[in-house]
């Protein structure tokens, strides 16, 4: 079973379309509830990711996808995107790597950019069409945020963010997330762009007084990935 989360939690795909345009109404329509949930990478892990996960006792919820939803998602998406009137450009992926792009994410949240980092990796991808799991895009979106881009780039060679990626992906597997976008409050889970004024509604509902930007205390993603002394990693969290 899932477990219940102290913090509302949206877990984010750079590589998903359908998280893109969540975020853009995430952040654009209602930017009190994007100040008050913890923002969560989601991705699928290459093979050392993968292993990395396993010896924690996780498996990755996730599934080749077929054909017809392919070709279905390129229309649902084009449908979506007009209807919030959202310019779109299909990128394409050969041989991605997507821990180039979501390990330099945890960087830039430690420097305090992730937020920027998201909204211009989203731009290079979904608006430009660029190919986000190349380290020199990267390395240039690091230039354009004033970080460096050669930490940026590397993140994935980095044994330490790594590791760091692959206690983050064992939190996908019990939070019980299976997809992006997806949004989790307490037991509550909310999967799909449909979803998000749902979450919404959610938050401002238990919002304490003083509305949704009272401080909330809640860790960012590196402290909320880092193992606590003696905290049981071996167990899969009924993410199998």
């Amino acid at each position: 079973m899932a477990r219940r989360p102290s913090v509302p939690r949206f877990y984010f795909s750079l590589r998903s379309p359908y998280s893109w345009l969540a975020w853009r109404e995430l952040v654009e329509r209602h930017p009190d509830v994007a100040d008050r949930v913890e923002w969560r990478p989601f991705w699928e892990p290459d093979r050392r990711s993968g292993e990395l996960l396993a010896a924690l006792g996780g498996e990755f919820p996730y599934s080749a996808m077929s054909r017809a939803k392919h070709l279905y998602v390129l229309q649902d998406v084009a449908r979506l995107a007009k209807q919030l009137d959202r310019t779109l450009v299909w990128p394409v992926d050969r041989d991605p790597v997507w821990e180039v792009p979501h390990l330099a994410y945890l960087v830039a949240e430690r420097h305090g950019r992730g937020r920027e980092y998201v909204a211009a990796v989203y731009r290079t991808r979904w608006e430009e069409g660029r190919n986000i799991c190349d380290p020199a895009v990267i390395a240039g979106i690091g230039d354009e945020l004033g970080l460096d881009p050669e930490e940026l780039a590397g993140a994935a060679e980095q044994d330490e963010l790594r590791e760091q990626g692959a206690r983050l992906l064992y939190e996908v597997c019990r939070d019980g997330v299976f997809g992006v976008p997806f949004f989790v409050h307490g037991f509550s889970r909310y999967w799909g762009l449909d979803r998000l004024a749902d979450f919404v509604a959610l938050l401002r509902e238990q919002a304490p007084p003083g509305g949704l930007l009272t401080p909330t205390g809640a860790l960012s993603v590196a402290e909320a990935a880092a193992p606590s002394p003696g905290s049981d990693q071996g167990h899969a969290g009924g993410c199998g």
